[in-house]
């Protein structure tokens, strides 16, 4: 069970992928995210409810104990949203926001962080507050992995919500298409080997904007 996240997605593309076709990404992400407002207006945190692909969820809950066949609690899933989100801190959480243009920090998630598995798929559901609740006429929120290893995506229904929030627009953008080059250029990389070299991941951010009075 001791495996941290990014291990994982590493082990999980070696096994399935043969050498000569490694690519990345190698794990897909399908999310949905909510900010959160405090009453006087100010934003307090961002919370994500990430659903991995397939493949992975079978990998992460693989020889996991489990009272019931093909079915996990969050209780029986504690420990390995405990380990997901503990290795997601290096990477910090593959979230940046800025606020009026300034660079906003977010704090490590809240302890009601917590697993769902349903129809085969694991979605990592945690919130992250912001260090500061800070009030902004511009706010932007970016998710993406700088290395492209894992690919985020949102989802079709609901992708963002504004919880609490004031009479603001809400925005979502969804990244570029890559080009056929780039793509080339990016599949060239073996699994095993981080994406250094070419750090895109910004270039094809998912992105929320929000504007307030």
């Amino acid at each position: 069970m001791a495996r941290s996240l990014r291990f994982g997605l590493a082990a999980l593309a070696c096994m399935l992928l043969p050498a000569a076709v490694q690519a990345h990404p190698h794990v897909w992400v399908t999310m949905r995210t909510e900010l959160l407002y405090a009453p006087d207006g100010s934003i307090t945190g961002v919370r994500h409810h990430w659903a991995f692909d397939d493949m992975f969820s079978a990998f992460a809950t693989q020889g996991l104990d489990a009272k019931e066949k093909g079915k996990f609690t969050r209780e029986e899933l504690a420990l390995l949203a405990k380990v997901n989100v503990e290795s997601l801190k290096e990477y910090d959480y593959f979230t940046y926001a800025t606020a009026d243009g300034k660079k906003t920090p977010l704090t490590d998630p809240a302890p009601d962080y917590w697993l769902d598995f349903n129809d085969s798929i694991l979605t990592l559901n945690f919130t992250l507050p912001f260090k500061t609740p800070v009030k902004a006429k511009v706010l932007k929120v970016e998710v993406y992995d700088p290395t492209i290893f894992v690919d985020f995506e949102w989802a079709k229904d609901k992708p963002v919500q504004l919880v609490g929030a004031p009479r603001c627009k809400l925005d979502v953008a969804l990244p570029r298409e890559m080009t056929f080059a780039e793509g080339n250029a990016l599949s060239a990389i073996p699994a095993d080997q981080t994406n250094t070299t070419m750090a895109w991941g910004a270039m094809f951010a998912n992105k929320i904007l929000v504007h307030c009075p």
